[in-house]
């Protein structure tokens, strides 16, 4: 979608152009994903800093000389920490993000500090790895994916994180969900695709709605007769291309769950009615395809 926006809906723009443009886009995801899990780490090494810290002050008191190393002593955040593969993928990135930007790190560790999540996990001294893990996720759920500053950053630190943001920041929950104390290895660096045939549907799909987008256009131009033409928006129109395309061009996708992925991708990025408007087009177009018997979808339950 991406992409196609971009593109400005031209059948003249190159397409290696765009396909370099949506796996470059891809590769980006995944750097944003790794970025999320080394602030974890950064704010991790924070903490013990700030124990050390205040341990050697001169005058220090004797909460501080005798802290409660609970945060400290976080399974799962040691775990993320050692974990070889995943440093190994920090360390190829080209940029160490929180060594250039360390304000970051300290924004959201004085906002753990201050928050009654932080001040509840320490009310004790010891945990088990479910309550270790629990408060991670809560960490990250409520302190560190709803930061305004860490937003305005991702923001102008590449073009595409910002809506990259939602769908990484539920792909770190997931793995925080799914982490056990016997994880190791690449669990905390999943394959951005699932295999090469993944791949492959995403640059198909650009190439066919590319191709075929005028006559896409036509299509949705003669089921909004009665609407202006400008007050589609252009992601709506892109949206509904993709949409024809998979009816059209990839036949082992169900109806209903091309239809009904396309809402929830509107839902997210378009207006309040638009996944409406969407879902009564292409309700037209199945319709039609149906009744002429231009609906080729292969296996069982595919309508």
């Amino acid at each position: 979608m991406q992409t196609l926006y971009a593109s400005k809906g031209s059948e003249s723009d190159n397409i290696k152009t765009n396909e370099k443009f949506l796996l470059q886009s891809l590769d980006s995801m995944y750097d944003l994903f790794i970025a999320q899990l080394s602030l974890l780490i950064e704010i991790y090494k924070k903490s013990k800093d700030f124990q050390e810290k205040n341990q050697q002050k001169f005058l220090a008191t004797s909460a501080e000389k005798n802290p409660n190393l609970k945060f400290v002593n976080n399974e799962v955040l040691a775990l993320l920490s050692s974990n070889e593969v995943l440093l190994e993928r920090i360390e190829d990135q080209k940029e160490n993000l929180w060594y250039l930007d360390f304000e970051y790190v300290d924004i959201i560790f004085k906002s753990i500090l201050k928050s009654d999540l932080y001040k509840d996990y320490m009310s004790t001294k010891t945990s088990t790895f479910k309550e270790d893990k629990a408060f991670v996720i809560d960490l990250f759920t409520d302190i560190i994916a709803p930061n305004d500053k860490l937003y305005d950053f991702f923001e102008d630190k590449r073009l595409t994180w910002l809506d990259d943001l939602p769908v990484v920041n539920t792909a770190i929950l997931k793995v925080l969900k799914k982490v056990k104390i016997s994880s190791e290895g690449r669990f905390f660096t999943p394959k951005l695709f699932k295999d090469m045939e993944d791949k492959e549907f995403g640059v198909n799909l650009l190439k066919k709605t590319i191709l075929n987008q005028a006559s896409f256009s036509e299509e949705i131009a003669s089921k909004t007769k009665n609407w202006d033409a400008e007050r589609i928006t252009q992601i709506d129109t892109v949206l509904m291309q993709m949409a024809i395309c998979e009816f059209q061009k990839f036949p082992s996708i169900p109806v209903k769950v091309t239809i009904n992925e396309y809402l929830e991708i509107a839902k997210e990025y378009s207006t309040p009615k638009s996944s409406n408007f969407i879902n009564g087009i292409l309700d037209k177009i199945v319709k039609e395809y149906t009744s002429k018997g231009e609906l080729n979808k292969i296996g069982r339950g595919l309508m």
